[in-house]
């Protein structure tokens, strides 16, 4: 039998930038904390001298590559009374980062998890693109793999929910541009740079003009948010046209014709035998 009750896991949002956005359930979080998990402890530390918070619990790392070995770890010390208090870089943990395992661990153990709301790059990111938020997936940072990046976007070409994305500054103008042709370059989007930062740039267009603005050099962190496929009736012809600009473009044909007929509401098998059919003639 336990000599005590379990400690609380709480899943606490950090500020994206700017250290004003901190709630003072967050300062009095920080300081009352037994232990913390963090992504980055020198962020943590900064974050707490800038709210003018004492630190008086444990600071333990937290992140990926050391997460699944430490998520036992917080769970005994849970289980043995202490409160742990769960934060990320920025913004909400278990959002692409590994606060999801042990939010996940802490449940399965029958240890009471809260959570302290706060800043989201995701709802910051729809908040300011205008585009359509009452539905929409997150969909995290694309597959680094050039294969599989290829066919998650082909997989996302007829999703008709508003989609939103993280990317690395080194890798958002190829993304822009893999996903203007899987996508077709007309497609809207917006390119959040630096949420709530000193040099926050929030970028308008379509996907073709985005991948052009990205191509001349980006920094900072950066959140896409993409339009969601628009509903078309075409004929066979015009989808086989759209399949060959697709293609031109660069998607492979497999993933075109998967795309278009999804978009198009035409039987793939339709649009196959008409892109064959075509290829022969010419």
């Amino acid at each position: 039998m336990k000599d005590s009750d379990p400690g609380t896991l709480t899943v606490a949002a950090t500020p994206l930038g700017q250290p004003a956005d901190a709630s003072p359930r967050l300062a009095a979080a920080l300081g009352a904390a037994q232990l913390i998990a963090a992504e980055d402890t020198r962020r943590v530390l900064r974050l707490a001298r800038e709210l003018g918070v004492r630190l008086t619990g444990r600071l333990i790392s937290y992140y990926n590559g050391v997460d699944k070995g430490k998520a036992a770890e917080f769970v005994a010390a849970l289980e043995a009374g202490t409160d742990v208090l769960l934060i990320a870089d920025a913004g909400m943990p278990g959002v692409s980062d590994p606060g999801y395992r042990l939010v996940g661990a802490a449940a399965a153990a029958g240890i009471p998890v809260t959570v302290l709301p706060g800043p989201s790059a995701v709802t910051a990111a729809l908040a300011v693109s205008g585009l359509p938020t009452d539905r929409f997936c997150f969909e995290g940072f694309p597959p680094r793999g050039a294969g599989p990046r290829q066919r998650r976007f082909a997989e996302l070409a007829a999703e008709p929910r508003t989609m939103v994305f993280f990317e690395s500054r080194r890798r958002v103008a190829a993304t822009l541009g893999e996903l203007a042709a899987a996508f077709g370059p007309d497609r809207q989007a917006v390119a959040c740079r630096e949420l709530t930062k000193t040099h926050e740039e929030v970028a308008r267009g379509t996907l073709a003009e985005l991948a052009a603005w990205a191509g001349r050099g980006v920094l900072g962190e950066i959140t896409l948010v993409v339009a969601g496929a628009p509903g078309w009736a075409a004929s066979v012809a015009e989808a086989v046209a759209e399949v060959a600009d697709r293609e031109a473009a660069g998607t492979p044909r497999k993933a075109a014709i998967a795309a278009v007929a999804a978009e198009s509401g035409l039987p793939k098998r339709e649009v196959y035998n008409a892109v064959v059919a075509g290829s022969r003639a010419g």
